[in-house]
């Protein structure tokens, strides 16, 4: 039997009926078709709006869809930094050795960087057309900027550097791409290339580097604004097609890993549909891991100075002419690159992206052990249910607050205690609808994957409008408390006075003791499990 992938049933469906709700206000049944089912055999119309059955699952009244099959969570971490500390005697007694070099480097650093600073500033000077490429007598000053960076690039130890093959002409491949494992590859390719980048926006105000940053005549990028990628698209595409600007360099996995993996690339490089040359960067080591992972930027430093030499690869590859139906699917384009890069790197790639990043440094944050556990591959999940990484957060920070224990599993009792649920069987059943391997206990992948399922639903944001309008009976525009009790009496029986108003205050999202429809809809995208107890029963006619 074939391993489940992410979009196999969870289970095979039995016969369901779907309800069509059309404008005139008639409703329609049609069975699947794949049930195979006679007309004869149809159930009684059902009026407008939710049917509840505490036998079915949860959320049948949202899609017939049961949320996707995981695959079993990797165990690669693509940040992990192997040598985050100084370990071994060896390696104790050569930072003690290169001490003193180390004070020589820092110099040698701390000069360059200032010549370098002062030439871009004087580069600068009194240049307001951004728009327009550098003028030539401008971009001669940044040579001075570009023979220090490669003194910096001594003073850390790259002493040489092994190069394999040459970059392409600017008018043959106007974009560069390479794999990302340091602050060291930026340095590089400025003096190599010279090249335009693109950076996120927040560089910009980093001391010395963000000046020079400038000067490179940088494409600026907000990766949460679909706004700000779009312009840096079109950005990428301008510049690229003059050959007055230079070539463009970007990262296209947005952030830096340790190099053992490839993770997943953003199509920023590849919708233009321009020629390509990928290039490889390799840190070859044994005791000191030069990636940027969970390992300070000071400490990175202080180590690189204290090497006796840091050994680094640059590898040219062939360019990639993208076809002409590359040129319109960036995807193909993307998937024809990396896989370039990954097979000169003998590593695989993965579905992890910068969400992954994001969820590991807030895990590490809430001091959550082993925060490696939660990550998800967000590029997987985001392609699937179409949630960005600050959501992927929010659901963490929630998970977090049904206090996982040190194998990052939630119990049924902290589930029902943070959801203000009581136990009772449709609140099982929605832990139940998480719990897919019936384990008693569920893991934020698991909790994530449901809570996305649920809120991906088309009819979802219409059954919260639709359930909104129901428990407001009284049609004030706010649920009172009377009104939600009256909700909870049906969805879950014999709740108590303090059950109710627990409920109450969750769904009261700006705190101001009542709950009108933004708080209402707030706190359902928030906590999408919760919709089955807020969506009212209507029975049969």
């Amino acid at each position: 039997m074939s391993d489940p992938d992410l979009s196999s049933p969870l289970i095979q469906h039995q016969p369901e009926v779907v309800i069509s709700i059309h404008d005139d206000g008639e409703e329609e049944e049609d069975y699947n078709p794949s049930a195979g089912q006679q007309n004869q055999n149809q159930q009684p119309r059902v009026p407008r709006g939710f049917q509840h059955d505490h036998l079915n699952p949860p959320f049948g009244f949202l899609s017939d869809a049961e949320p996707p099959v995981l695959c079993p969570p990797t165990t690669v971490d693509p940040f992990r930094n192997d040598t985050p500390g100084v370990s071994g005697l060896y390696e104790a007694i050569k930072i003690v050795i290169c001490l003193p070099i180390a004070l020589l480097r820092l110099v040698i650093f701390g000069a360059s960087l200032a010549v370098g600073y002062v030439a871009t500033k004087l580069a600068l000077a009194g240049w307001k057309d951004k728009h327009n490429p550098m003028p030539c007598w401008r971009c001669r000053i940044m040579w001075v900027t570009r023979i220090c960076t490669r003194c910096i690039l001594f003073s850390f130890g790259y002493h040489w550097i092994r190069r394999k093959g040459k970059p392409a002409r600017r008018d043959i491949a106007p974009i560069v791409v390479s794999n990302h494992v340091s602050f060291i590859e930026p340095i590089f390719f400025f003096y190599e290339l010279s090249p335009t980048i693109v950076a996120s926006e927040s560089h910009d105000s980093l001391p010395f580097v963000g000046t020079i940053i400038r000067a490179m005549q940088v494409i600026y990028v907000n990766r949460f604004s679909q706004e700000s990628r779009k312009n840096a698209v079109h950005e990428i595409k301008r510049k690229a097609s003059s050959d007055r600007f230079p070539r463009l360099l970007l990262f296209p996995e947005g952030t830096t890993t340790n190099g053992k993996v490839l993770i997943s690339f953003q199509l920023g490089a590849f919708i233009p549909g321009y020629p390509i040359q990928p290039v490889v960067v390799r840190y070859p080591h044994v005791h000191f891991d030069q990636s940027w992972g969970n390992i300070s930027l000071l400490m990175l430093m202080f180590r690189m100075f204290t090497q006796f030499h840091n050994f680094m690869e640059v590898e040219y590859l062939p360019v990639i002419y993208p076809s002409d139906t590359q040129k319109q699917n960036a995807v193909r384009l993307s998937q024809k690159t990396s896989h370039a890069i990954a097979t000169s790197l003998n590593v695989v790639q993965t579905s992890h992206s910068y969400g992954d990043l994001m969820l590991l440094n807030r895990a590490t944050e809430l001091k959550l052990e082993n925060p490696s556990n939660y990550m998800v591959e967000m590029a997987k999940v985001a392609s699937l249910f179409h949630i960005s990484s600050l959501e992927a957060v929010r659901y963490l920070d929630t998970f977090f607050s049904m206090n996982p224990d040190s194998s990052g599993r939630v119990t049924l009792h902290d589930f029902l205690r943070v959801l203000r649920l009581k136990p009772c069987t449709l609140s099982k059943g929605i832990f139940g609808f998480i719990d897919v391997e019936k384990a008693g206990s569920i893991t934020f992948r698991q909790f994530l994957f449901a809570s996305a399922h649920v809120s991906a639903q088309p009819l979802f944001q219409q059954t919260c409008e639709l359930a909104f309008s129901h428990c407001d009976t009284d049609g004030d525009g706010f649920i009172s408390i009377q009104e939600l009790g009256d909700v909870l009496k049906h969805t879950m029986p014999n709740s108590n006075k303090e059950e109710i108003q627990g409920m109450y205050i969750l769904l009261d999202e700006d705190k101001d003791q009542r709950i009108s429809k933004v708080d209402f809809l707030s706190c359902l995208r928030r906590n999408p499990l919760l919709i089955p107890v807020v969506a009212p029963i209507l029975s049969p006619t």
